[in-house]
């Protein structure tokens, strides 16, 4: 019975990994990064942010740069204007979901739900079809990418994470953004970069160091092999 009670321990655990690990496909297949090792996606969840997206804008803007920016409904319809100017701006824009729940332990009707209204909220305001989803926290089960791919949604996760949701400061900031770049052109592979011009929580999310860190990153890469683009290069 010990042996049953660890397997069975073993492969729960292992089903949990797997629902947020951001590499994994054994729920389903997700759109990571292509097979160019000179290309890197810039990517940022948890906006619009009047506090952080505007001053990223135009870092972006300054080196010729488009990122994706995977947008919450709830904000979005908030910060209809900074939506404008993200779309204007050339980025691509995707479905975060209207108010960031974990999708993992979520009802399928409301998974539904919340990428159905997040779509529409962003249709509406940049009149441009949303083609591309990232589940928060990375959280997922079979149904979700189910759920998404019927709804015209093609699922992302990512490769490298800045992990720039804590207060962490922009010089460890780009040390991770860099660590996972080298990690992945050791592999020959792209690098899917998961940062945040937003928090979750509440409109307002401090996140000057991650636009800092950013614009750093740009810095480095101006004038190299390095490609920077947005993820519908991969679909």
């Amino acid at each position: 019975m010990e042996g049953v009670a660890g397997a069975l321990a073993l492969a729960t655990g292992g089903m949990i990994y797997a629902s947020v690990a951001p590499t994994s496909q054994i729920f389903g297949r997700t759109l990571i990064a292509g097979d160019d090792s000179r290309e890197l996606a810039l990517t940022f969840d948890d906006g619009p942010n009047d506090c952080a997206t505007p001053q990223l804008l135009e870092v972006l803007g300054q080196h010729n740069v488009r990122a994706t920016f995977f947008l919450i409904g709830n904000f979005a319809k908030q910060q209809r204007e900074l939506v404008r100017a993200v779309h204007a701006a050339g980025h691509l824009i995707g479905n975060h979901t209207m108010t960031h729940p974990k999708l993992s332990l979520t009802p399928a009707a409301r998974v539904r739900e919340e990428l159905k209204d997040c779509t529409a909220v962003l249709e509406e305001i940049t009149g441009e079809a949303v083609k591309f989803f990232r589940p928060p926290f990375g959280a997922r089960r079979p149904i979700v990418l189910r759920t998404a791919r019927e709804l015209g949604l093609t699922p992302v996760t990512w490769n490298v994470t800045a992990f720039d949701w804590n207060a962490i400061g922009e010089d460890a900031i780009l040390a991770n953004l860099n660590a996972g770049i080298t990690r992945n052109r050791e592999r020959r592979r792209g690098s899917n970069l998961l940062l945040h011009d937003g928090g979750h929580l509440a409109m307002g999310a401090p996140r000057m160091d991650s636009v800092h860190a950013v614009e750093r990153l740009l810095e480095a890469h101006a004038g190299t092999a390095t490609r920077f683009v947005t993820v519908d290069a991969w679909a």
